[in-house]
């Protein structure tokens, strides 16, 4: 899969992504990460890319011109559109679905955001998508986008070593993923939880989803409202709702 970045900052997005899993993707030749210097694509001479706002008020905006010019080379380059995602607050809440979707598409390019924001008539051209990754302002784009490759990275196939582990993590089936615990058996007085110990896998899976049932429902309940829940998920969290955790976490 192609990502290509239109960005102010290339070396802080290389930087970003070109360690961990996604870096070792990259090199494997499983991920194309690109990050275009909308500076040059400027035509002023000094690599001016923003300008004082129509109207007044503080700040500056991104010129249409360079991130245009930036954005058609991409696209002259892949040799046709294709999706363009604008991180900013104003944007769709980014969620697991969404990086479903997008590891769906051969290619994509992300454009990076700075100062008060970009020329409207260019994002009204060649945008999209506008996605945020939360109701908060960042000072550019940049950290929103590798927040987003990285996740749908995680759902191109062979990214990840081990496969199962992109389809049962948190909220992959809209529920918050169960604990989880490795060696020694006991650590500081606090023992693991002894169905983990049984060799046991059906009674395993069966504690590990009422785990995650029992977490959603105390850290991000709003989730339960669109989870795929069966008869018996529907029984347990009443159960739960009237004895509490401690019953099932043994």
């Amino acid at each position: 899969m192609d990502f290509y970045i239109l960005t102010l900052f290339p070396e802080m997005v290389k930087q970003g992504l070109h360690t961990s899993i996604i870096g070792r993707a990259a090199e494997n030749g499983l991920l194309n990460i690109e990050a275009v210097n909308i500076r040059d694509y400027t035509l002023d001479k000094h690599k001016k890319t923003d300008d004082y706002p129509y109207g007044g008020g503080a700040g500056m905006v991104m010129s249409a011109q360079p991130v245009y010019d930036a954005w058609k080379a991409v696209t002259e380059k892949i040799g046709r559109r294709v999706r363009t995602v604008y991180a900013t607050p104003q944007g769709e809440v980014f969620r697991q679905e969404h990086a479903k979707e997008f590891a769906g598409e051969d290619a994509v390019i992300f454009l990076c955001g700075h100062y008060e924001g970009v020329d409207e008539r260019v994002l009204e051209e060649i945008v999209t998508d506008y996605v945020s990754i939360g109701d908060y302002v960042l000072t550019g784009g940049e950290l929103p986008v590798m927040v987003m490759i990285d996740a749908i990275s995680r759902m191109v196939p062979g990214v990840l070593s081990n496969e199962e582990s992109g389809r049962t993590e948190s909220l992959e089936n809209g529920l918050l993923e169960y604990p989880q615990y490795t060696r020694p058996v006991e650590w500081n007085g606090k023992r693991v939880p002894e169905i983990l110990l049984s060799g046991h896998h059906a009674n395993v899976e069966k504690w590990r989803r009422q785990q995650s049932l029992i977490r959603t429902a105390a850290r991000r309940p709003d989730l339960l409202e669109t989870a795929d829940l069966c008869n018996d998920d529907h029984k347990f969290l009443s159960l739960y709702q009237k004895q509490g955790a401690d019953a099932y976490n043994k």
